[in-house]
């Protein structure tokens, strides 16, 4: 489970599941570059962060909507720092809500390109560094819904779908050269998203927060919500030397609410 040396590029790192996912590499070693939109969120992320064995931690600003502009962004990074990254964790954002019949065609496409396109572009960046060092790990964060589609998530049922797909092609691709490429699949996780997904569904029910929440917990074998650093210390066993063997799959981090194998 130890990271140093290595050095890893983490996606919508400054709240939620990302910034527990930074914290967990952080404190097993690895040096952290975060990567997200806001400036000010980033620099406070990165000074916050933990440095056991005097890693470096820096940062990238970037936005997710325009990945023409995120791919030129890490490859001046780069272009500073020709050694790469060994793990990259591909995490933004989930689409918003919404009933899948009546959503633009807009809507689809926006996510596309901020959780497809973004996170090839990524792999393109970093996979030739990787590949120098006969080592790498591709963690994909996305949802337990692509083994069971979540009602009322029609968009994010759809692109997770696609991003599952990508990285199993990918992970046949990349095995020769010691890169793994998995998806980690949170379930209800206390984030910003969870509340924002409750406060919806009681504005849309008349239900009050915690009535939602309670049929939610219904749901969950474990009887209550993840939490962010649960979800992390599943990327951060992936991303290590010890899950060297783990290629091509996606890991439910859900309490048991997926209802299949």
């Amino acid at each position: 489970m130890d990271l140093l040396p290595y050095r890893a590029l983490v996606g919508g790192s400054t709240q939620g599941i990302g910034r527990a996912v930074a914290q967990a590499l952080a404190e097993r070693g690895c040096g952290v570059t975060l990567l997200a939109r806001h400036e000010a969120r980033l620099r406070e992320t990165a000074a916050a962060l933990p440095t056991p064995t005097g890693q470096r931690h820096d940062y990238v600003v970037a936005d997710f909507d325009d990945p023409d502009h995120l791919a030129g962004v890490v490859q001046a990074y780069l272009a500073q720092h020709p050694s790469g990254f060994h793990i990259l964790v591909n995490n933004t954002g989930g689409p918003p809500g919404g009933p899948l019949l009546a959503t633009p065609v807009a809507a689809f496409q926006l996510a596309f390109n901020q959780h497809l396109v973004c996170s090839h572009l990524l792999a393109q960046a970093v996979v030739p560094a990787m590949q120098r060092a006969g080592f790498g790990r591709i963690i994909n964060i996305i949802s337990t819904s692509v083994k069971i589609p979540l009602p009322g998530l029609g968009v994010s049922n759809t692109v997770r779908g696609a991003v599952a797909s990508w990285a199993k092609t990918l992970a046949n691709e990349l095995g020769p050269h010691g890169i793994t490429v998995n998806n980690v699949l949170p379930g209800a996780t206390l984030t910003q998203r969870h509340h924002a997904l409750v406060e919806k569904k009681a504005a849309q029910t008349g239900l009050t927060a915690e009535a939602v929440e309670a049929d939610m917990l219904k749901l969950i074998p474990a009887r209550r919500f993840g939490l962010a650093a649960e979800v992390a210390a599943a990327v951060a066993f992936l991303a290590s030397p010890a899950a060297g063997y783990i290629t091509g799959t996606s890991v439910p981090v859900d309490g048991g609410r997926t209802g299949s194998l």
